[in-house]
């Protein structure tokens, strides 16, 4: 008996120091992509849950204008997804802030990514990054070859190669030279403002001068993409400025618009929805031999609930989302977002081969609003949105539109050091 015992009591010692058997974990995905949610469920996941056959995975996504606000208030209630998709620095800067979003410096894979890739998805010392970069996007405009081919014109490289392309269809009448609407508010500053500007003020030397306040939103470098859009207007067609988003894809994949400003997040539904031949070509230089500059934005990242309730299965899915083969999946299931990590991803669809060819060519910079200068009130990425469109209707002269941007970011922010 008392052989018995010891026996027992060996074995108890036994199941309490080996480890637990690994469970089934369910990990749900909070995303705003809601267009990729087929190529989550077709691709990507198939393929993760092969390789990690105890974990499966289910893709959530809210509406884009709705994400912000439904993820907080399920974050708040403690009722969000293990796995967070992350827009980039400020926005996903709060949710570290606040403790929603885990440190993420020790997931394997993390040094595959450049400081460069990490920057969107770090703190401002860079010290901890709390999402995996996923992709990043190029702005640039779409166009018509079938319609170029007809008027007889050919891709523009200059501001007034451009201007001169517009006036041909203009004046032929066939085609709505340029197909962008207002109504909707953030095109007007996401593909017009921020698509043509870092021509303007130089990439990352003006968007960081800005952060510097070594430069102000009045200087030339930034008041002059204004005076380009005021000159979009008489381009854009009638009825603009009841033109949302939607409207503004549709004219052009149905062949009633020439050129299409905008990025490669485009080229998957595009591809699906046009019965004619594209191109795409990067924001025209101001002179013939400048140095181009293009807005290559670190768009999307991803990230771990800090409450998650299944914290392993969830980095075991943020380390794959890290690999290469992740990498290769993202960027041909859905061309045009390109894989921010340093392992070789062949690109399989031509346009999205265009698009990524122009690193080679011009200098990559990211969206001038989203990095620091828009924690305040008024905040400067939505007071762009209203400014950008302003201009274009005519209600707000470019020198106005800067000196208001300007003053409303004095009104809060102080650079470091002045």
């Amino acid at each position: 008996m008392k052989l018995t015992k010891q026996v027992l009591l060996a074995s108890t010692a036994i199941m309490l120091a080996a480890p637990a058997v690994a469970q089934d974990a369910t990990i749900t995905i909070e995303s705003w992509r809601t267009d990729d949610l087929t190529v989550w469920q077709d691709k990507i996941i198939p393929a993760f849950e092969a390789a990690n056959p105890g974990i499966k995975v289910v893709f959530s996504p809210t509406a884009p204008t709705e994400y912000n606000a439904a993820l907080n208030a399920k974050l708040e209630g403690g009722s969000a997804g293990d796995i967070i998709t992350c827009r980039p620095f400020d926005a996903s800067l709060e949710l570290y802030n606040k403790g929603h979003l885990a440190s993420l410096n020790d997931l394997p894979g993390m040094d595959g990514f450049s400081p460069v890739a990490k920057a969107a998805w770090s703190t401002d010392d860079q010290a901890t990054t709390f999402c995996v970069p996923m992709g990043a996007v190029i702005h640039g405009f779409f166009y018509n070859k079938e319609a170029f081919d007809k008027v007889g014109v050919t891709v523009p490289a200059t501001v007034d190669e451009f201007f001169a392309v517009l006036d041909k269809f203009k004046a032929d009448g066939t085609y709505i030279p340029l197909a962008m609407g207002t109504n909707d508010q953030w095109e007007a500053a996401t593909m017009g403002y921020n698509n043509i500007g870092p021509n303007y003020w130089k990439g990352e030397e003006g968007r960081l001068a800005l952060i510097a306040g070594t430069q102000k939103l009045t200087d030339e470098g930034w008041v002059a993409p204004y005076r380009q859009l005021a000159r979009w207007k008489d381009y854009l067609g009638d009825g603009f400025e009841a033109q949302t988003y939607s409207d503004s894809q549709n004219l052009f994949t149905l062949g009633r618009a020439a050129i299409y400003p905008t990025g490669s997040w485009e080229i998957a539904g595009f591809e699906a929805n046009a019965t004619f031949p594209m191109g795409v070509f990067p924001p025209p230089v101001q002179n013939a031999g400048d140095t181009c500059y293009i807005s290559d934005h670190t768009d999307i990242g991803i990230g771990m609930n800090a409450k998650s309730a299944n914290p392993d299965a969830a980095r075991t899915f943020l380390s794959w989302v890290a690999s290469a083969e992740f990498g290769t999946i993202f960027a041909n299931a859905l061309p045009g977002f390109f894989p921010l990590s340093n392992a070789a991803v062949t690109l399989e669809d031509p346009i999205a081969q265009e698009f990524v060819s122009w690193r080679d060519k011009c200098e990559s910079s990211i969206r001038s609003t989203y990095a620091i200068l828009s924690r305040g009130t008024p905040n400067l990425e939505n007071e762009t949105w209203n400014a950008s469109v302003q201009v274009i209707k005519g209600a707000e002269t470019p020198e106005a539109a800067g000196a208001r941007l300007q003053a409303g970011l004095e009104s809060w922010y102080k650079p470091a050091g002045m």
